[in-house]
């Protein structure tokens, strides 16, 4: 199989890559993707978020590795293993991040990657039904809309916002991130607008365009330097095909950095333990790993208002109902209609904390089953960890997965962040405007207040927030692993374009920023073609 441009995963950056690149009639695209089709039906329905989050028919359902700065847990890590890739199990929140962050990646020396630079690209996929201006775009191939319905609890916590100095702001994505309001998410009529279903969609007919879905990608195939394409197994054959042009790795936080280090290219000692030849010595593969930290408070709420005992009895069925015949109520909104971004210190310039408000609360967090009455959840995330982890293989087995490892709350900043974002969260819910509809606190419960009781719980409460990057960063020291067009140090032919490519963490949820980044791969590739 001979090919123009040969693209792994068709997950958030994926999937523009696979439309933009077969665009050009002339180019002959293929699209690899380990997982499905996306014929799950709660993909599509917005709150069946939480049917998919430990589903391993569409999902990797990683495990991390031992935290020791957290008792040693281990956490489920989810990402997408289906067309659309996380975006298809996400939770839909569409931010973008402060432009300060792509002005700093810049600044570390990575041109074209300012905020005033990515900006056209946010624009271009977006259709966004406030319509266009300075820092928005209609008419893109991306569905980016307004929650559909408010609720009472949310709307309660913006008032009790206002009360801690947190202005209103249902535009995080505008000039100011900082406030509290209500979030735009990537749906389309009620149903989850993926990057599969923005991007794939309308090009998968394109007859210079092949998808080839349960296709694991296990090596990349090189000639001397240069990527000549990729060797995939399906339905238990082996197949290889060849790129002319280049191979382009999508998979992600996780899996680019894991098929680079099975095609020999990382950190000598990393590929020697694992039974893998070295190939390339780039040591930058797999390190670095950033993540936002998040540390979930819940309480009981006075009365019903919240999402949990819309899913129970007879509830339940009319909220079915109403999706089915109207997609709209409770089925149809995304998970967090609501954030507060704020800082955690007032001489900071820009916030570093995201409040994520879930207007329910879960009995069981990781099988997502909700509680029966009603409550809430506020998810204390932190924007600009300090913490580094890393993702490796720990074997040359492609169906192997790779050993993930966090390091959360090991600095000392991060875990002065972690006890004062657990303070705010808890003002906010101790708010005036709040009274009628408190009821108790759950977790880790009103005894727990003092600082070094604080923390002593945000080491059971702390988890991944599941927005991993930077394993294969952009930039120009000994450890970053693409350059500024995203081009493999000391490799031809090949590209990365994701998020492990980021410098550091976007303040914010991810997927805009990838769907961005795929904008301008493409962009860089179609460039360099001419």
């Amino acid at each position: 199989m001979d090919y123009d441009y040969i693209v792994v995963g068709a997950g958030s950056s994926g999937c523009v890559l696979a439309n933009r690149l077969s665009q050009i009639q002339s180019n002959r695209v293929l699209l690899l993707e380990a997982g499905p089709e996306d014929k799950n039906f709660w993909i599509h329905v917005p709150l069946g978020f939480g049917k998919n989050v430990n589903n391993s028919e569409v999902n990797w359902c990683y495990q991390g590795e031992a935290e020791p700065y957290c008792r040693g847990n281990q956490y489920l890590l989810p990402r997408g293993k289906v067309l659309g890739g996380s975006s298809s199990i996400n939770g839909m929140v569409y931010v973008r991040g402060q432009a300060e962050d792509f002005n700093h990646w810049a600044q570390l020396g990575n041109r074209g990657w300012s905020f005033d630079d990515v900006l056209p690209y946010f624009i271009k996929s977006e259709d966004n039904t406030r319509g266009s201006s300075s820092l928005r775009g209609s008419g893109g191939l991306l569905t980016v809309s307004d929650i559909s319905e408010t609720n009472e609890l949310c709307d309660k916590l913006i008032d009790a916002g206002a009360e801690l100095g947190l202005a209103r702001n249902d535009d995080i994505n505008g000039e100011v991130q900082e406030g509290i309001g209500y979030h735009q998410a990537t749906i389309r009529n009620g149903r989850r607008c993926s990057a599969a279903v923005a991007f794939l969609k309308p090009a998968k007919y394109r007859q210079n365009l092949k998808i080839e879905t349960e296709a694991l990608v296990e090596k990349i195939i090189f000639h001397g330097k240069k990527a000549a394409g990729v060797e995939f197994a399906k339905n238990g054959v082996s197949y290889t095909a060849f790129a002319n042009s280049e191979v382009i790795l999508s998979g992600g936080a996780f899996n680019s950095p894991q098929l680079l280090e099975l095609s020999g290219v990382g950190q000598p000692e990393v590929l020697k333990k694992a039974g893998v030849e070295v190939f390339h010595d780039l040591p930058g593969v797999g390190n670095q790993l950033q993540d936002h930290q998040i540390i979930r408070m819940r309480w009981r709420i006075a009365r019903k208002v919240t999402f949990n005992e819309q899913v129970y009895g007879w509830r339940a069925m009319r909220s079915v109902i109403k999706y089915l015949f109207k997609r709209s109520g409770v089925l149809s909104m995304p998970t967090l209609p609501i954030s507060a971004f704020a800082k955690t210190k007032p001489e900071l310039s820009s916030p570093d904390l995201q409040i994520q408000v879930f207007p329910g609360s879960y009995e069981n967090l990781e099988a997502r089953k909700l509680d029966p009455q009603p409550g809430v959840t506020l998810g204390a995330t932190m924007l600009r960890p300090e913490s580094r982890g890393w993702v490796h293989i720990t074997s040359s087995n492609a169906y192997d997965a790779p050993a993930i490892f966090h390091n959360l709350l090991e600095t000392e900043g991060d875990r002065k962040t972690a006890v004062l974002s657990m303070k705010i969260c808890r003002q906010l819910m101790e708010a005036n405007a709040m009274s009628d509809l408190y009821g108790c606190e759950l977790t880790p419960g009103k005894d727990i207040k003092e600082d070094d009781e604080l923390l002593d719980a945000a080491r059971d409460l702390v988890q991944s927030n599941w927005h991993p990057t930077s394993t294969c960063r952009m930039g120009t020291d000994k450890l970053s692993v693409v350059d500024e067009r995203l081009r493999i140090h000391g490799l031809t032919n090949i590209r990365i374009a994701d998020a492990s490519i980021m410098p550091t963490a976007v303040s914010g949820n991810t997927n805009a920023a990838c769907i961005m980044i795929g904008e301008k791969a493409s962009d860089m590739i179609l460039e360099d073609q001419r």
